[in-house]
Order: C-alpha cells, then sequence, then structure tokens
C-alpha cells in the first residue's frame, strides 16, 4: 500500500492526468501505471482509479455546464443508456477473459487515427448529423458503455469520433459531452468495485482532489484555447492510448 510520502505522488499523477483527460481523454495512462508500480494489486488499483477518474470527469463536466458548451437536456437519453451499459459491462468482466477485446480494440483505434488525418477539418465546425440524437444515444450509450465498464481505454476517443460523425458536432461540443458520458460509467462501474470491497478511499479521495483541480484547467483549454488546439492533443492521446495497448498485448504473449 502506498506510504504517506507516496500520497503527494499521487496527488501530482492525478492533477496532470485530470488535465489531460479533460482535453484528449487518456488519463489513465497516467493514473494506472502508478498505482500498480506502489505495488497495488490490479483491481485494488482499477477500483481506486475509477474512484479518483469520477472527481476529474465530474469536475470537466461542470466546466463545460457552465460555459455553455453542454446542455445536459441535450444528452439525457445518453447519460441513462450509458449508465445501463456501464454496469453490464462491469458485471460481465467478473465473467469473461477482456484480452480478445483488447487485442481488436487497438486495431480501432488505428482507424480513428486515420479517419482523424485523412479529415483535416474534422471537428472544426458543426456539420449536418448522420443520425438522430435518441438513437445515436441508445446505440453508442449502450456499445460505449458497456464498453468503458469492460476494459476502458480509449473511451473518450470513441466518444469524440462518434459524436463529430453521427452528430456532427464539432470537436469542442463533442469533448464536453463525452465528459457527461465519462462521467456517466465512472459512476456505474465505481459501484462495483466498492461493492467488491476494491477501492481505496484515502488514496482515491487524495487524488480526487487533484483529478477534480487537473479536469478543472483542462476544461478551461478546451473551452478558451478551441479546436485547433484540442485536435492535436486528441491525436496525440490516441496514438498513446493505442502504443500502451499493443505493448500489453506483446507483454502478454
Amino acid at each position: 500500500m502506498p506510504t504517506f510520502l507516496e500520497l503527494p505522488l499521487l496527488f501530482a499523477t492525478a492533477l496532470i492526468a485530470g488535465l489531460v483527460d479533460a482535453i484528449a481523454g487518456g488519463g489513465g495512462l497516467i493514473t494506472i501505471p502508478v498505482l500498480l508500480g506502489l505495488g497495488l494489486p490490479p483491481q485494488l488499483a482499477l477500483g481506486t482509479n475509477k474512484l479518483q477518474a469520477c472527481f476529474g470527469s465530474g469536475s470537466a463536466t461542470l466546466s463545460f455546464i457552465r460555459s455553455g458548451t453542454v446542455k445536459l437536456s441535450e444528452c439525457r437519453t445518453g447519460i441513462i443508456y450509458t449508465a445501463i451499459g456501464a454496469v453490464l459491462g462491469a458485471a460481465t468482466v467478473q465473467l469473461l477473459d477482456p484480452r480478445l477485446l483488447r487485442q481488436i480494440i487497438p486495431w480501432l483505434l488505428i482507424a480513428i487515427i486515420i479517419y482523424t488525418l485523412l479529415s483535416p477539418r474534422m471537428g472544426f465546425e458543426d456539420i449536418h448529423p448522420r443520425m438522430r440524437p435518441a438513437p445515436f444515444f441508445i446505440t453508442c450509450g449502450l456499445l460505449l458503455g458497456f464498453y468503458d465498464g469492460f476494459l476502458g481505454p480509449g473511451t473518450g476517443s470513441f466518444w469524440v469520433v462518434a459524436l463529430i460523425f453521427g452528430l456532427g458536432f464539432n470537436i469542442m461540443k463533442a469533448t464536453g459531452q463525452t465528459k457527461v458520458m465519462n462521467f456517466t460509467s465512472n459512476i456505474a462501474s465505481l459501484a462495483f468495485f466498492i461493492a467488491c470491497g476494491s477501492v481505496l478511499w484515502r488514496e482515491g479521495l487524495i487524488m480526487g482532489v487533484g483529478q477534480f483541480i487537473g479536469a478543472r484547467i483542462g476544461a478551461h483549454l478546451v473551452i478558451t484555447r478551441g479546436a485547433r488546439f484540442v485536435r492535436p492533443v486528441f491525436v496525440a492521446m490516441v496514438l498513446a492510448v493505442t502504443a500502451r495497448l499493443i505493448w500489453q498485448n506483446l507483454h502478454a504473449k
């Protein structure tokens, strides 16, 4: 278990992760290796990570709502079905081995990178939606909520591209609504970890404070800097998540 002297490290790690995650997702790439490196068993590391992540996604959500970037009335359906999907995913991970899904996801993330790079104006402005909001949120809420509860890496990236491609959002609005969905699935998944006793409360709450502060800074940067700032950070984080998953797959073999 982390010692008292290691708690400032956890706080600083969470602050940086919260900042990065609010902009482009991928904060778990920073926090989970640190938790594991301090000797936490995987289940405890994942549960504690979900606790602190709730603070970051909740903080970013509040910032986007207050700025007017996100209106909860527009994503109520998504919140409901994302919560259902996350609960189903968290329950399923107790029964199935996620290794097969972990091998597929990097290829989907590579497709996102290629699509983003080949669409230089993607996310700079709203475009005509390809789907109506209700069927979009029911489908993506269940699928991406399930994935976040079951495995997790890259969920934010999938949400951003889905919102841009399906509903025609610009990247700022897509990032804001992604944080709402992340917060929803984090809360739903955390409930399972709490029920299993797989959360370190002291460490998680200290990290939560760092996450809250970092996410406020990250959301402010998104709101004030716009698409030209968010897009390259988004691509960089998708690349990082992809590389991490490929490394894990090779290491597992």
